[in-house]
């Protein structure tokens, strides 16, 4: 009986897989290279301001709470949610902005004042939508990425044929509006590929976002992390920060332990919820499944320039969340996939947890995260990253109609070179490998090692793919095969 796991990283997927397993009765460590608990949904404290530093949207909320359910407790035992109105705002080149309201009635009232018989054509996809997000959290996401056959159910098989047309497409039959397009387009970008490239069977994320909302943990969505970090610690999990793997050690192709600071300590399992090509790199050559081939021709989610910026006054004409689609998408699109390079004028994200969340920002201050996606693999200088903090600025104060400029008293930028160092991101990607039709389910890398006895992985590069709530459901997955397998 294998009874020793050790577990490198702390985020989600980690998390989610160090509390199934001690469940079981497994003595489970986790090593963090960081300074806190988190991966890349850390936190960091400045001059007064809370920000998160990663994913900064609560979607799914009954993934989480079938996540706390399996240990006998709610969500609401770890932490406090908000359900948002408006979900977000999104503002457009002609200075108009269009409010999603926090339930379907609404929703639909305002898509048919932008563009009429456009509410019975929502609600037909809607249900559609609604229809496979049942299929994908009970039929396709909480199987384990082995074998086609998984998809092949009673369910999938007559939704067949969304895999082989695509989101995009699917959008414009139902609506011709540009500015509907864009917003019933947006929630598949949270899987990292263009509407284009996404299997129209994802679809399930428009349900996921108009159906069951957005919601905000109080204390930001660290707040979640602190509840699972707890969770684990009641069953047993010990935490180690500050702890960098140097290299994963074998004996005959057989995990023995891990080099942890430059000493060795001995375990029977090593779960890896780091980046999926860094972990390999800490293994001999011979015991890599995927060649440096196999990584350089798969279609990666973009990586990300983000601004932490403090505002030393409250700003008016925004929400929570706000997506600025004032640009031309196609074009920042085929910036980032297509021919990779800086974006021209880039569609860009800002949050503000403090409208929700005042504790999160000196008292009569403004909490800002602001968020470009550009292609992964760029290189990123000072003078680029204050060159587009200037070009998002300019366009924010003027769609918002405020001046924020000389009100920021706090800013921090991080790019592509800081989730190479922070996190060991393969070439900085922010989302890990993007769900495209060829990198789905079984298709996409391996939960358990071909190569090495006892070394598995978790996490966005594997099943079942990017995002929060995929996260801990590929804690959960792995966390089965190693029970299984031990």
């Amino acid at each position: 009986m294998s009874d020793t796991i050790a577990i490198i990283g702390s985020g989600f997927s980690s998390l989610s897989a160090a509390c199934y397993l001690a469940k079981e009765g497994k003595k489970v460590t986790v090593f963090e290279k960081n300074e806190s608990v988190g991966g890349r949904a850390s936190q960091f404290k400045a001059s007064g301001y809370t920000f998160d530093m990663g994913p900064s949207w609560y979607w799914m909320p009954d993934v989480f709470e079938r996540f706390f359910e399996d240990f006998g407790h709610k969500a609401s035992d770890f932490y406090t949610l908000q359900k948002l109105n408006p979900a977000y705002s999104v503002f457009f080149s002609d200075g108009s902005n269009i409010d999603i309201a926090d339930n379907l009635e609404d929703i639909y009232a305002t898509f048919e004042s932008v563009e009429k018989g456009s509410a019975k054509a929502l609600k037909e996809f809607m249900s559609d939508a609604q229809s496979n997000y049942n299929v994908a959290i009970k039929d396709v996401v909480y199987r384990p990425g082995i074998s086609p056959l998984e998809l092949v159910t009673p369910k999938t098989v007559v939704k067949l044929g969304q895999f082989f047309n695509n989101v995009s497409r699917d959008v414009r039959k139902k609506v011709k509006n540009s500015k509907l397009v864009s917003i019933l387009e947006f929630p598949v970008l949270f899987l990292g590929a263009k509407p284009s490239d996404t299997p129209a069977f994802y679809n399930f994320m428009n349900y996921a976002d108009f159906g069951l909302g957005t919601w905000q943990p109080k204390g930001g969505m660290y707040s979640v992390i602190l509840g699972m970090q707890k969770l684990a610690e009641s069953l047993g999990v010990e935490f180690k920060v500050n702890s960098t793997i140097t290299k994963i050690n074998t004996e005959q192709n057989t995990i023995k332990g891990i080099t942890v600071n430059g000493s060795f300590q001995p375990f029977d399992i090593v779960l890896s919820g780091a980046d999926y090509h860094h972990t390999e790199t800490l293994l001999e050559e011979k015991q890599k499944q995927y060649s440096e081939k196999y990584w350089a021709k798969k279609t990666f989610a973009p990586s990300s320039l983000l601004f932490y910026v403090g505002f030393d006054k409250k700003l008016k004409n925004v929400s929570h969340h706000n997506l600025f689609f004032d640009t031309d998408f196609e074009k920042h699109a085929e910036e980032i996939y297509d021919a990779p390079q800086w974006p021209t004028e880039p569609l860009f994200y800002a949050n503000f947890t403090s409208i929700t969340d005042p504790d999160t920002a000196p008292e009569n201050c403004e909490n800002a995260f602001f968020l470009i996606p550009i292609a992964p693999g760029l290189i990123d200088t000072p003078e680029l990253r204050e060159e587009y903090f200037n070009k998002i600025i300019t366009r924010f104060e003027k769609i918002t109609k405020q001046s924020v400029r000389n009100n920021v008293n706090f800013k921090k930028s991080f790019c592509v070179s800081d989730f190479v160092s922070r996190y060991n991101s393969y070439k900085g990607n922010a989302y890990g490998m993007a769900n495209t039709l060829l990198q789905t389910a079984f298709l996409r890398p391996k939960l358990k090692s071909k190569k090495v006895n006892n070394l598995f992985f978790t996490g966005q590069l594997t099943v079942p793919g990017p995002g929060v709530p995929p996260a801990l459901i590929s804690g959960k997955l792995v966390s089965g095969l190693i029970l299984k397998n031990n």
